[in-house]
């Protein structure tokens, strides 16, 4: 077992932890939060640094209240994320691992504080009947967050605020479950997503039962990955999302962008028709081409994304600086690209610059002028379905998503063998195996990103114990009954505004639709978008 340095002693101090066990208690670093908050962060900052927001907190298990107990502690912990910041330690990490990390966003991070006191409001409203004592530690409400500010300041906080509810609540409102046997278990699932030739990542942090809990599970899956490897399995374990836990065993920090990217530009700019091409545009000049690739389809439904998806990348990308970047276009009738003229002209990192490449086609050169040569071979800009490594599929039925995506890059003359497909929605074993197996089929080359299955994945401790320690890591039974699952709550905060207006994700499914109602029929019929169950 692993033994707590000096630091993170401090650390586990600092945030009330139990130092004897070497178990922290709430957050205790800044990147305890996923890759993916840190990179829109970035970009955030470039583009969108005065833009103010809002976001909202949904509990969809709603039978799973906290008590009054777990809700001060809660709040106490929202409180202490104000005085963490990041280490010079954890800066060099980030200038070593994450050189796509801009140094103007790496000077903004290390001066960089959460502010809770100013940005977040945690509230509790009781459920209990009126005869019941409000104030009793055992009462039980509804819990909220009202989470408002800028953009820029507030982007860090979805990943914390989900994680430290979730523990909230299973370490006050429900005590029937034990840490026994979860290393252990995360092994087994590893070996068999490996010895079955899975690629895949840890992606548990928003919904996992503690810190302690998601610890457990990253030795299991190291150690799975060390056996395997020297058994030759053709499995791998590509990293974690959690850029914490990424640092503290050697592992590779993975994540590119989330839905609130794209939600973001779309509220901004009042531009939904336009808003996957800019979100695109403004990533690329942010990242520049070949680093963080996988493009996340679905936040207004994957057919729209795809019209954006063929276009050619420009070689420069019109963006405006701050607020210039929140004016929004007349709804549907004002373009995006009607108005570059008026934008400054941003050049890519030049660790990374955009270039053209050349078409196959002998039709001849073109000038500075437009004239071409004859018999000279055209330069052709690549498009962003070419540019980008693959895509990530996270709502919808995945069997139509590969179909739908061969069909594309067939239409675009890409091969899909040169093309991965990210897997990251309510994945479990078996579900990996079915996925790896019909992308393949395709040509397309599958990865997984699993989060609660492996970091919130308990047995009630009143249940059998025995039929859980021997448990098959596909069904969690080998013989005899099942034991009874501790449930994981299922809680998401997603950004609900941005400079005064709605923000909204549709996806590829009704159920995964959020933000406000009239909002998204509005963007459902300006796109022309067909509904799904």
């Amino acid at each position: 077992m692993a033994t707590s340095t000096a630091t993170e002693k401090d650390a586990i101090v600092r945030a009330g932890g139990d130092v004897q066990n070497g178990f922290p208690e709430g957050i205790t670093s800044l990147l305890d939060t996923d890759l993916y908050k840190l990179t829109m962060q970035c970009a955030v900052l470039k583009y969108f640094p005065d833009v103010d927001v809002t976001y909202s907190f949904t509990n969809r298990t709603k039978h799973m209240k906290l008590t009054r107990r777990a809700f001060r502690w809660l709040e106490a912990q929202v409180a202490r994320l104000g005085s963490i910041s990041v280490t010079p330690q954890e800066i060099q990490y980030l200038e070593r691992v994450c050189p796509f990390l801009t140094q103007p966003y790496l000077t903004f991070l290390r001066a960089f504080r959460l502010q809770p006191a100013k940005h977040v409001r945690v509230i509790f409203q009781t459920t209990d009947t009126p005869d019941d004592d409000d104030d009793d530690d055992d009462s039980r409400g509804d819990t909220d967050f009202d989470i408002r500010g800028r953009w820029v300041d507030t982007i860090l906080y979805e990943i914390v605020l989900l994680a430290l509810t979730s523990e909230a609540y299973f370490r006050f409102c429900d005590r029937d479950w034990t840490y026994e046997g979860q290393e252990d278990k995360a092994e087994r699932k590893g070996v068999t997503l490996l010895q079955y030739g899975c690629h895949f990542s840890e992606f548990g942090t928003r919904r996992r039962r503690d810190y302690h809990t998601q610890d457990l599970v990253l030795r299991g899956l190291a150690r799975a990955a060390r056996t395997c490897g020297e058994s030759g399995h053709t499995g791998r374990l590509l990293g974690t999302s959690n850029v914490h836990f990424a640092m503290k065993y050697g592992l590779e920090p993975v994540g590119t962008v989330a839905h609130e990217w794209t939600m973001g530009i779309a509220a901004i700019t009042n531009n939904y028709e336009d808003a996957n091409e800019t979100a695109l545009r403004y990533w690329i000049c942010t990242f520049g081409t070949g680093v963080l690739s996988m493009a996340l389809t679905d936040t207004f439904g994957t057919p729209a994304f795809l019209r954006a998806f063929q276009k050619e990348v420009p070689e420069y990308t019109s963006a405006e600086l701050g607020m210039g970047a929140t004016l929004a276009s007349t709804g549907a009738l004002e373009k995006l690209s009607s108005t570059t003229a008026r934008l400054s002209q941003t050049q890519a990192p030049f660790q990374a610059p955009i270039k053209p490449v050349r078409s196959h086609q002998k039709d001849g050169h073109e000038q500075s002028n437009g004239t071409v040569r004859d018999g000279e071979t055209k330069q052709k800009r690549r498009t962003y379905a070419e540019t980008f490594t693959g895509v990530r599929q996270d709502s919808g039925s995945p069997a139509e998503f590969i179909d739908m995506m061969r069909d594309f890059y067939s239409s675009q003359g890409i091969p899909t063998t040169e093309k991965v497909i990210i897997f990251s929605d309510s994945l479990n074993i078996d579900l990996c195996l079915e996925y790896k197996g019909e992308a393949e089929r395709h040509g397309f080359t599958p990865t997984f990103g699993i989060g609660t299955f492996l970091t919130n994945d308990f047995d009630r401790k009143s249940s059998s114990s025995s039929s859980s320690s021997s448990s098959s890591p596909r069904d969690d039974s080998e013989n005899g009954e099942k034991p009874v699952k501790s449930k994981p709550m299922n809680i998401v905060i997603k950004l609900s505004s941005a400079q005064g207006r709605p923000a909204v994700k549709i996806s590829d499914n009704i159920g995964k639709n959020t933000g406000d109602e009239a909002t998204v029929r509005e963007v459902k019929r300006r796109l022309g978008y067909v509904e799904h169950d």
